[in-house]
């Protein structure tokens, strides 16, 4: 009798921890790359962060979903591959901008180095007009 009356109770709880679960499984993989994301915008420096593995991330979790079409498995993992490849082309997306900025932002400073050494060369020797002091004749 007692079992029926906490019933009631049990089924919201199993039901809530299931959900709980579920969604630690599917943003479980994503919660380490949050504060990697927010230090690269910040830092405007990716040079830590590897590519090679959101191609293997990609890779796998696009396999992954390839294969639940021939053989279906839980919603949840379907969930997490979705979101991870969401996660990975985002990461991805940031990284390439914030290394294409630093890269034009070193070639522009070359080129400004190169422009400043230039004038320096273009710019006409010094005469002295009144004779004293010539080092070359012209």
């Amino acid at each position: 009798m007692e079992t029926e009356g906490l019933e009631w109770l049990l089924v919201p709880v199993q039901q809530l921890v299931s959900w709980g679960a579920a969604g630690a499984m599917v943003f479980g993989g994503v919660v380490p790359y949050v504060p990697q994301y927010r230090d690269i915008r910040r830092t405007q420096n990716a040079e830590g962060f590897s590519t090679y593995v959101c191609l293997v991330l990609l890779v796998a979790n696009i396999l992954r979903i390839l294969f639940w079409f021939g053989r279906r498995f839980e919603s949840p993992l379907l969930w997490q591959s979705i979101i991870m490849i969401i996660t990975m082309l985002l990461m991805l997306k940031l990284c390439t901008e914030v290394r294409v900025s630093n890269e034009l932002n070193i070639k522009r400073r070359s080129f400004a180095a190169a422009d400043s050494k230039d004038e320096e060369i273009k710019a006409p020797p010094k005469r002295s007009y009144s004779g004293k002091g010539r080092t070359k004749k012209d």
